[in-house]
């Protein structure tokens, strides 16, 4: 006969470290740390907290110290007519990059989630513009934008549609429209490769069980597609937005800003206050404005993610 002894408990495991002295574990972790911080202060917290002192001071282009001025650039900022004229084309830009790029983005990926002859040939035309770098991009569109040699303007020309052709980057009404083009053109890549992830991610079985129950291709498009599509247009719009509105290269080499200030955007005015004018301190408070404006814009794409992961 065999006796049921009771069972033993068994000892609870060891975490590691945890016979480490209180404080040990956090010095450990910033010493391991402190090489990979040191350039993160250096070339980022230093020069934010370099751009705040700035941004109340007279800071100009020399030798001179600067004086702290308070809150005199935040006064020049807030009637200034040229900021809000920026911050208002930046807008524009960034909605109407960010829209085009979505629905361009769209369009392919959905053409691109098919089984289609020659596809990996649209996907790698695709990504060739994902591929060059920004002053490429605008160097090339100038090329196609060219008022004389441009092959836009040989396209009307030829076509009767406008004989005298179109100064795009020249001309007050074009310059803007012309440069969302090519924000869109350069950001589409993106913008498709993310959403046809989002595509091949929804289960098959959910459109063949709408197409049994007679559902027409667009039907499956809004009742399926869009709806299990909506976490990743959340990610990719906020975040297309974020960095349009933050744009400087693209539009820099394209236009300068101008005609005019018919396509400067606020970091654009920004630059041209520090390096046009030599006023940092101004331009700093410019910079500092953006800032807040991004931060904003951050909590707001933050809390879409919230409420989508709820």
């Amino acid at each position: 006969m065999t006796t049921m002894l009771p069972a033993r408990p068994r000892p609870k495991a060891r975490r590691p470290g945890s016979d480490a002295k209180p404080g040990q574990g956090s010095a450990q972790g910033l010493a391991l740390l402190g090489p990979a911080l040191v350039p993160v202060v250096v070339f980022s917290v230093l020069p934010l907290l370099v751009g705040v002192y700035l941004a109340f001071t007279d800071a100009k282009f020399g030798l001179k110290l600067p004086t702290f001025t308070g809150v005199e650039n935040v006064v020049r900022l807030v009637g200034d007519a040229q900021f809000w004229s920026s911050f208002g084309i930046g807008l524009v830009w960034a909605f109407a990059t960010t829209a085009g790029q979505y629905l361009l983005g769209l369009g392919l990926a959905l053409l691109l989630n098919q089984r289609i002859r020659g596809r990996w040939l649209v996907r790698t035309l695709t990504l060739v513009p994902w591929a060059m770098p920004p002053v490429i991009v605008a160097q090339t569109w100038k090329l196609v934008y060219h008022p004389d040699s441009g092959v836009l303007n040989y396209l009307l020309r030829v076509t009767g549609i406008a004989p005298n052709g179109i100064d795009w980057l020249g001309d007050f009404a074009w310059a803007l429209p012309s440069v969302i083009m090519v924000g869109i053109w350069a950001g589409m890549p993106q913008t498709t490769v993310v959403l046809l992830a989002g595509l091949q991610g929804i289960p098959s079985e959910l459109h063949e069980a709408a197409a049994i129950d007679g559902a027409s291709a667009w039907r499956r498009f809004r009742a399926v597609t869009m709806p299990l599509l909506r976490p990743v247009t959340v990610v990719i719009v906020s975040l297309n937005f974020i960095w349009n509105f933050n744009s400087f290269g693209l539009v820099y080499v394209l236009t300068a800003g101008g005609p005019g200030t018919s396509t400067s955007l606020p970091l654009l005015y920004a630059y041209e206050e520090a390096f046009s004018y030599g006023h940092f301190g101004y331009a700093s408070m410019l910079g500092l404005a953006m800032v807040a404006v991004i931060a904003v814009l951050l909590a707001v794409y933050l809390r879409a993610r919230r409420e989508e992961s709820r």
